[in-house]
């Protein structure tokens, strides 16, 4: 069968599929059987899709996913957050917009620890929004902090998708993690920049607030040793530990999910119940990331079988184009598809094509996985379906329109934008820290 058609069954099949409302995992399933069926051998195709399920789900390379999960539903679910955002408040005082850069900093800190985008904008949204909106913040001013930040997790280690994408693509897992953190504390610095000089230029957008007098010294900063720096000691456990070579990726989210657990303790946050709350979260959080990775790996060895990727990859290169034009057309391609798909389905759909073109064209694996993380961080957060906008609008009051939740957003948006350009234009941005630490 000429790759065209082929190319037209398969993706024509999932688009059809998923149109129906049927959830990705099942859509996958569903055009994998087909697929399995017509290009794998029939019988014996049905087969290789049973070995390649079991295979795809046990793979060692994807045991930090859990671990890095429970890292976030512990943090969340034991009361920790809420201490750590009132070190905060405690902390950071005479600043224009001082609420939204509270939400910034404090989300900065918290993707350190969670694994989870959604936990991450659920919690300061639930948690901080109502406070904005009662003293007067405009909206945009409130909402948007909380939904740019909460994208950001997806950069900073540890990020169950980062792993999953290192995996999916056969990118270096720890150098990915370690690559992400240089972009996405540009975005978190940026961020509090455009809040203070906003909230400088239009005071009306963010109040200023009468507070009590500043306590003493040890009094300012007491509650931020206390609760704030053992939660960076864990980050920094989790990525010193990778970075040394003293523990593999798998080895160092137990090493996180064990010391969040027992910071749990120590501020006498976790009991049996809380526990069990974080385990349940977990386990339909993995489960979903797994059961959906059931379908990848016979998906990517249909396309490939069928000859679909290698007659788009030769079609693409064929026109001969410049290697910086085909990376553009892929964020193209990235970009809108985030408009409409969760991020899951945006690396099974593409990483099979991109991955090939990656390696014929000698771009660094690193840098374009930065690219890819990036891109998949702006999907979050733009319309119509950016899961982020969504969750936001399950934990905001009545009031807040979607018309508000995507103006929020728009400058959000465009500073991922422009951090995406700067590490096209700047490679070393992406590359230079897991290089520095591996050596």
């Amino acid at each position: 069968m000429p790759w065209i058609e082929a190319t037209i069954i398969l993706f024509g099949g999932l688009i059809l599929i998923m149109s129906f409302g049927l959830p990705v995992a099942f859509a996958f399933l569903a055009i994998n059987i087909v697929g399995a069926a017509l290009f794998l051998g029939g019988e014996n195709g049905l087969v290789q899709f049973n070995r390649n399920a079991v295979q795809s789900v046990t793979a060692f390379a994807l045991t930090p996913i859990p671990f890095f999960v429970l890292m976030g539903e512990v943090l969340f679910h034991s009361g920790v957050a809420m201490k750590a955002i009132d070190a905060f408040a405690v902390l950071i005082r005479r600043v224009p917009g001082r609420l939204a850069v509270i939400a910034i900093v404090a989300g900065t800190v918290f993707s350190a620890i969670s694994g989870s985008t959604i936990a991450t904008t659920a919690l300061l949204g639930s948690l901080m929004l109502p406070t904005m909106l009662a003293r007067g913040y405009h909206p945009k001013m409130a909402l948007g902090p909380i939904m740019g930040i909460g994208g950001v997790d997806m950069l900073i280690p540890p990020s169950a998708l980062t792993v999953l994408l290192g995996s999916l693509a056969g990118i270096s897992i720890s150098g990915l993690l370690i690559a992400g953190i240089v972009p996405g504390l540009m975005l978190s610095a940026l961020f509090v920049g455009y809040i203070a000089l906003r909230a400088t230029i239009n005071p009306e957008l963010a109040p200023s607030e009468a507070l009590e007098a500043a306590p003493a010294f040890w009094e300012r900063w007491r509650p931020f040793l206390l609760y704030v720096l053992p939660l960076l000691s864990i980050f920094g456990l989790v990525v010193g530990a990778m970075s040394a070579g003293w523990a593999t990726p798998t080895e160092a989210a137990a090493l996180g999910a064990a010391g969040t657990i027992v910071a749990a303790i120590c501020y006498r946050g976790l009991t049996f119940r809380n526990l069990m709350q974080s385990l349940l979260g977990t386990v339909a959080i993995s489960g979903i990331i797994l059961f959906i990775i059931v379908g990848a790996t016979t998906f990517a060895q249909v396309l490939s079988f069928s000859g679909v990727v290698n007659g788009i990859i030769g079609l693409i290169t064929g026109q001969g184009l410049a290697p910086m034009t085909v990376l553009i057309g892929m964020i193209l391609i990235l970009l809108v598809l985030g408009c409409f798909v969760d991020q899951v389905s945006m690396m099974l759909i593409t990483l099979p094509f991109f991955m090939p073109l990656v390696a014929q064209l000698h771009f660094d694996p690193i840098w374009f996985g930065i690219i890819f993380l990036i891109c998949m961080q702006l999907g979050l957060l733009t319309p119509p379906f950016g899961l982020l906008l969504y969750t936001m609008k399950g934990v905001a009051p009545p009031e807040v329109t979607m018309n508000q939740i995507y103006m929020a957003a728009l400058p959000y948006v465009l500073f991922g934008l422009l951090v995406l350009l700067l590490i096209i234009l700047f490679p070393p941005l992406a590359t230079w820290l897991p290089s520095l630490l591996s050596s």
